[in-house]
C-alpha cells in the first residue's frame, strides 16, 4: 500500500496541467475497477456566485443534459459533499428527492458510484467521484479498496488545488503582512480605523495605508469586503 501511495503522488505532484491531471485520474480509476471519474472543485468566492469547474469522461450527451437541467442544484451528491467530507455511496435512497435526474442518470449507464469531498484551507471544496454502469458495488468491494479511494480523493483535490487555483481564485496565493492581517482582522470585528489605532497604538493614517495594500493586493471593492475574502480564504 505504501509503494502505491508513493508511486501515485509522485505521478500526480509532476503534473501541471489539470487535463493531464486527469488523464492520469482517469487511468487510476480504471485500475479500480470504474468506467467514469469526475472531479468538482467550488471555490469560496464571490460569495454571491462561488465558481465552480468541473472535469469527468461520462457520455457527452450526459453532461450536456447535465448543464442544460442545471442539475448540480439538484444533484444529491454535491448536496452531501458540500456539507460533509464522509464518502458516499449512490443508493436509491440518495436519489430518491431528485428522481428525474437519477432516471436520467441510469439512462447513460451511470448507475453505480462512490463519492468524497475534501475541504482546504483556501475554502475550496473538491469531490472526485468513481461511476460505473454495471456490477454493484458491494461492501467487500468496498472495504478492499476504501483506503485507496479516500487517499486519492485527497490526492486529487491538493493536485487540482495546485493547477487550478491560481485561475479561479487567484486571491489564495496573495502575500498579506502580519499588520495587514492585524487591521483586517479588527476591521471584521467591527472596528474603526481610529479605533484599530488605538488597539495597535500606530497613527490612523497607518492603519488606512495597511487597510488600502491589503484592499489592493485582494482585489476587494472595500475593507469590508477584504475582510470576508481574507476570512474566507483562512488568513485571519
Amino acid at each position: 500500500m505504501k509503494a502505491w501511495q508513493e508511486n501515485q503522488l509522485q505521478a500526480l505532484q509532476t503534473i501541471d496541467c489539470e487535463h493531464q491531471l486527469f488523464q492520469t485520474l482517469l487511468s487510476l480509476t480504471r485500475e479500480l475497477g470504474f468506467e467514469y471519474c469526475a472531479y468538482g472543485v467550488r471555490v469560496s468566492l464571490p460569495l454571491s456566485n462561488p465558481k465552480t469547474f468541473m472535469m469527468n469522461n461520462y457520455p457527452i450527451a450526459w453532461q450536456e443534459q447535465y448543464q442544460a437541467k442545471n442539475y448540480c442544484a439538484v444533484d444529491p451528491t454535491v448536496k452531501h459533499g458540500l456539507s460533509s467530507q464522509l464518502p458516499i455511496l449512490w443508493t436509491d435512497a440518495l436519489f430518491a428527492p431528485a428522481a428525474e435526474f437519477w432516471e436520467d442518470a441510469r439512462s447513460f449507464g451511470l448507475r453505480y458510484g462512490w463519492a468524497q469531498s475534501m475541504r482546504d484551507l483556501t475554502g475550496a471544496t473538491g469531490m472526485l467521484t468513481f461511476a460505473r454502469a454495471n456490477e454493484p458495488l458491494i461492501e467487500t468491494e468496498l472495504a478492499a479498496k476504501r483506503f485507496k479511494m479516500a487517499w486519492l480523493t485527497q490526492a486529487a483535490h491538493l493536485a487540482m488545488s495546485r493547477c487550478l487555483l491560481p485561475k479561479l481564485l487567484p486571491e489564495a496565493n496573495v502575500k498579506l503582512s502580519s499588520r495587514e492581517i492585524a487591521v483586517l482582522r479588527w476591521t471584521a470585528d467591527g472596528k474603526t480605523s481610529g479605533e484599530i489605532s488605538c488597539i495597535l497604538k500606530i497613527a490612523e493614517r497607518t492603519v488606512n495605508f495597511h487597510i488600502n495594500n491589503a484592499i489592493t493586493k485582494l482585489n476587494a471593492a472595500n475593507k469590508t469586503s477584504a475582510a470576508i475574502k481574507a476570512t474566507m480564504l483562512g488568513f485571519l
